[in-house]
């Protein structure tokens, strides 16, 4: 572990040496040409070395070298024609793709997609697959960019600070068509709309006068070449499967009709090596003392308004999800970090996918013992909102959040002990609201940290040059 900290320090220095985006305001003056500061430090030259999750290199979808001086010079000189025509509508859409690193928007429009609906394992799914292919493609546009070192375009009044890495592709351009594609393969009556998304977040970084047209074209042939490897892993991850079991009956076992992704825990994961190997031990059974201990807690809670509150408030998708991605993204504003692109797409890659590992593991054990949730075996206790359609053991909020915060604390010392706070306050909002024992919750803290380790010893192989 303290290994792993000394790595992950280092990556937190050479992302603190990023610098910054330049925030757009109506009043603000276009930046005299677009290239970075002088002497400013390059963002993060060594993310080319670092390990992708489905590319079998970086270099494996090299693009071709960018266009040469002759043609720089036509591209250059479209440039101005471009930069001299932008209106308030051009400054809008820089304004908008410009906001955070390239993964923001992206997983903004994901958390769009998802927040009507309630959190099941192929929301964590979903995440996962879009950070992956948005990581992949941002570490193979850094193995290009630094292979070609194409300056970004120069003697033009841009609408924003260039960063300090080359131009040649365009990030901003591979992050849009990774993202694009996997939504599309997730929404496919949408394809269309987020293909035309994609475009419009590419050119954002022309019409801002930091990318030529050639970068950002090889930049969204790179990700959308990244996205269909996801998309190839997706394919055969198991989550197309149909489940043909049987809802075993009897005393202590679960309640109900049509289960949630009975077949979750059977999916193919990214970090652990078997969710067999995070099977949690075989819960209280339903007629033991401890089991009457667990339903006289459940019952005699006084739902105070402040349990209440954070009760309801845990149950929202948006406390479910975005939590924790919200978290990093604030602190890379706070920390200026914007423009440090693989350690953005990094450190949501590794949310991700400790998420979905542990979405897997933990369903693995639901469908495993199938336990029957309190309110079906107390017709006193009293749900404050309508049961989750899985099996009651291990807790998935404890399971799922308390992986992360782990994850988390370990890249953001400073907040572990919060985030840790926040995540054991999940998974006991589920005891006030009545859906979950206390050995749910247990079980699922536990579970959440084993799945959280496995994942720190792979960032630790990941973060190696």
């Amino acid at each position: 572990m303290k290994r792993l900290s000394a790595l992950l320090a280092v990556v937190v220095c050479l992302a603190l040496l990023a610098g910054c985006a330049l925030a757009i305001d109506p009043t603000f003056q276009p930046q005299t040409g677009s290239q970075p500061p002088m002497n400013s430090p390059q963002i993060a030259p060594e993310a080319a070395r670092w390990q992708t999750w489905v590319l079998a290199s970086s270099d494996a979808l090299r693009p071709p070298p960018p266009p040469d001086a002759a043609s720089t010079r036509a591209e250059l000189a479209a440039l101005q024609g471009i930069m001299a025509a932008a209106d308030a509508t051009a400054l809008a859409q820089v304004t908008y793709w410009n906001a955070g690193s390239p993964s923001y928007r992206w997983i903004e429009a994901m958390v769009n997609k998802y927040r009507t609906g309630p959190p099941s394992p192929r929301v964590t799914r979903s995440f996962a697959l879009l950070n992956v292919a948005i990581y992949d493609a941002i570490i193979a546009t850094w193995d290009a960019k630094y292979a070609y070192n194409r300056p970004h375009p120069n003697g033009i009044a841009s609408l924003i600070a260039a960063s300090n890495s080359p131009s040649y592709p365009s990030e901003h351009a591979a992050a849009a068509g990774a993202a694009a594609t996997i939504l599309g393969y997730l929404f496919p009556d949408e394809a269309d709309l987020f293909a035309a998304k994609a475009e419009e977040a590419a050119q954002s970084r022309v019409l801002a006068g930091v990318n030529y047209p050639s970068d950002v074209e090889a930049g969204l042939a790179l990700g959308r070449a990244v996205g269909e490897k996801v998309i190839e892993w997706a394919m055969s991850d198991g989550a197309d499967a149909a489940w043909t079991g049987e809802i075993p009956t009897g005393p202590g076992k679960w309640v109900g009709e049509n289960p949630v992704t009975p077949l979750a825990g059977t999916w193919r994961t990214w970090v652990i090596a078997s969710p067999d190997d995070y099977l949690s031990p075989p819960p209280p059974a339903y007629d033991s003392e401890q089991m009457q201990v667990e339903l006289s807690e459940i019952k005699t809670i006084t739902r105070t308004f402040p349990i209440t509150s954070r009760a309801m408030f845990w149950h929202t998708f948006d406390a479910a999800h975005p939590y924790w991605y919200r978290h990093i993204a604030t602190r890379f504003f706070e920390h200026r970090l914007e423009d440090n692109a693989p350690y953005a797409a990094f450190l949501n890659a590794v949310a991700a996918v400790t998420y979905h590992d542990a979405s897997v593991a933990c369903f693995h054990t639901k469908y495993t013992y199938w336990r029957i949730r309190p309110p079906h075996l107390d017709t006193e206790v009293t749900p404050l909102f309508p049961i989750p359609n899985h099996p009651s053991y291990p807790a998935a909020h404890a399971c799922l959040s308390y992986a992360s915060a782990v994850v988390l604390g370990s890249f953001f010392p400073d907040d572990a002990e919060m985030l840790l706070a926040a995540a054991r306050e999940a998974g006991e909002s589920r005891i006030w609201a009545g859906i979950h024992y206390r050995s749910d919750v247990e079980a699922g803290l536990i579970l959440g940290e084993a799945v959280a380790q496995a994942v720190l010893e792979r960032v630790n192989q990941m973060a190696q040059p």
